[in-house]
């Protein structure tokens, strides 16, 4: 039974790392003493080393040891025989780019519909759905594929803004970017606002947190959904 925490981020305005999300951590992860953590994303251009170092510190926090898949010669296996697993934000290109390069990305599917406790934030969340193709990220690497895992069957928007009537950013907004994604694709995207994530037990796909999420359908007028809803049927 899969079980998977997709989460919009990692740090929440005036909070420090993963601090909202320690609660359902805690219960996530319940069973569980080591967890790999894929540093791949790279925030800034982070080293693997140090970025694990700061995920540990915070794990530490809930009793949990966490082990860099670039610690090991064999990331495969690795994912294989990971505890739980946890996937931090970054750039999504850079991540999916060390994934197809190191032959990861099948592993990590497997692991995942297989029941191996897994959570993503940012990148790693965005790398749930189907494609990379609604990442908010500047494409600085150039991966095999944009086709990511497919653990639900449509595509994130972490991070996701409503149009702020008050900007003079002349840009497009979140909105127009996905509705370009849906003139040349069909899945539908949810997006998550800062602070919301989806929670994945089994076949059930609930919207977590306190805000609502914003449901983008290819020839649908968007809509909203509240914190519990079931997203299970959105395909």
């Amino acid at each position: 039974m899969k079980q998977i925490l997709i989460a919009s981020t990692s740090t929440l305005h005036g909070s420090s790392f993963l601090e909202y999300l320690l609660d359902p951590l805690k219960i996530h992860f319940k069973n569980v003493e080591t967890i790999l953590f894929i540093p791949y994303a790279r925030p800034g251009g982070i080293s693997h080393d140090d970025y694990t170092e700061i995920v540990q510190r915070v794990f530490s926090k809930i009793g949990k040891t966490i082990k860099g898949l670039h610690e090991f010669e064999h990331p495969r296996e690795a994912i294989k025989n990971a505890e739980g697993i946890f996937t931090g934000g970054g750039n999504t290109f850079v991540l999916v780019d060390h994934l197809y390069k190191t032959n990861a990305i099948d592993a990590l599917k497997s692991s995942i519909e297989s029941g191996t406790p897994y959570i993503g934030t940012s990148a790693g969340s965005n790398i749930c759905g189907l494609t990379i193709g609604t990442s908010n990220d500047m494409p600085i690497a150039y991966p095999k594929s944009f086709k990511t895992l497919g653990v639900v069957p449509f595509n994130i928007n972490p991070h996701y803004l409503d149009p702020d009537p008050n900007s003079t950013h002349m840009g497009e907004t979140r909105e127009t970017r996905i509705q370009e994604f849906h003139h040349f694709n069909s899945q539908p995207v949810i997006g998550l606002r800062e602070g919301s994530y989806l929670e994945v037990m089994g076949s059930k796909i609930t919207l977590k947190g306190p805000l609502s999420a914003r449901i983008f359908e290819k020839d649908k007028t968007p809509y909203e959904i509240e914190s519990e809803t079931d997203v299970s049927g959105l395909n």
